[in-house]
């Protein structure tokens, strides 16, 4: 581990495709910073665990993110890209975490009434102490740095407050964690409903964008884009909001400024605006396709680097899960 940089946590569920917005607002923005942290990427398997899962294609979707994060431009040499069900630490602290969490802070946290109303038939206990076990991945590697969204601010929040609680008993042995805001895509609407966020559990598919969708696929997705009856290409988020989110996305491909975006297409309509947007999404997603499939065809590379990964992961994780057991007064096995 490089201790002259600061390290930087951040993953993402193993459910579906990721879409555009997991792309924009998370994905590339790791890989424009990662070479400025000591970076934990994970694949968090244990997470989608709150949502039943078909086996078979919970494996082959967690192979795939493994694979579009590296296709994404995250080295696996120089990241330590893992999964998160290989590295039993983060189950054995979030246990210890759980015993550190009250009640009032876990009732306090929207998403989880927010999923709960979505999974009325499976609210379980899992779903509830989500934000402990994501505390856990946090810590374990001692991050100074999370990348969040908007929507994830209280887990971080309750993260900290966790950590702090244990430090204040225990002295100094959580890093206390600082959000990492992205400049750009940091949120990236549904192209069916700009009020919403572009999702990939969306019954309606013409609403997001998969990063594995083909360029016609994409291009016709954007054509079908809700805006509104005005014609004019301007950003406003508040009276325009859906063509505002084009302009964003088409902004974070293209790194044009919204008043170059308006400039571009002063005096032309709709039409002529989501084709642009529509191309130059495709376009930015071509390399990462063509190198997906390079590595899902490359077993071999890919098994290499989650057997690698995992070890560098663990002996980070058991780091710091060994001096949480001592803290607490567990006993030693002996080995």
């Amino acid at each position: 581990m490089d201790k002259e940089k600061k390290i930087l946590y951040s993953g993402m569920q193993a459910t579906g495709t990721l879409t555009l917005g997991n792309y924009l607002g998370a994905l590339k923005n790791w890989v424009k910073i990662n070479d400025e942290y000591e970076c934990f990427y994970g694949v968090m398997d244990l997470h989608s665990l709150t949502v039943r899962q078909n086996p078979s294609e919970f494996r082959k979707n967690a192979r795939a993110l493994y694979a579009l994060y590296v296709a994404a431009g995250l080295d696996p040499e120089k990241n330590c890209i893992y999964y998160q069900s290989h590295v039993p630490a983060h189950a054995q602290l979030g246990w210890v975490l759980d015993c550190f969490t009250y009640m009032g802070e876990l009732n306090r946290m929207t998403q989880f009434k927010d999923k709960a109303s979505k999974h009325a038939d499976n609210i379980n206990a899992g779903l509830y102490t989500y934000p402990v076990l994501m505390a856990a991945d946090i810590l374990l590697y001692q991050a100074d740095v999370v990348p969040v969204g908007v929507d994830q601010r209280q887990h971080l929040e309750i993260c900290r407050d966790i950590a702090e609680r244990f430090n204040n008993i225990y002295g100094e042995v959580f890093t206390i964690p600082e959000a990492y805001y992205g400049k750009t895509g940091a949120k990236v609407m549904s192209l069916a409903d700009p009020a919403r966020k572009m999702s990939k559990s969306d019954e309606n598919q013409n609403a997001t964008i998969l990063l594995l969708d083909d360029r016609d696929t994409i291009v016709r997705k954007f054509k079908r884009a809700v805006t509104d009856s005005d014609a004019c290409v301007r950003f406003d988020e508040e009276e325009k909001p859906g063509i505002s989110n084009l302009m964003g996305i088409y902004g974070s491909v293209t790194g044009k400024t919204m008043e170059e975006i308006e400039r571009e297409f002063d005096g032309r309509g709709y039409g002529d605006f989501k084709l642009a947007v529509g191309e130059a999404v495709a376009d930015e997603l071509e390399p990462l396709q063509k190198r997906y499939q390079e590595l899902m065809a490359d077993k071999s590379y890919i098994e290499k680097c989650i057997k690698a990964n995992d070890e560098k992961a663990a002996y980070a994780a058991n780091k710091t899960l060994r001096k949480v057991y001592k803290k607490v007064g567990l006993t030693e096995m002996i080995r």
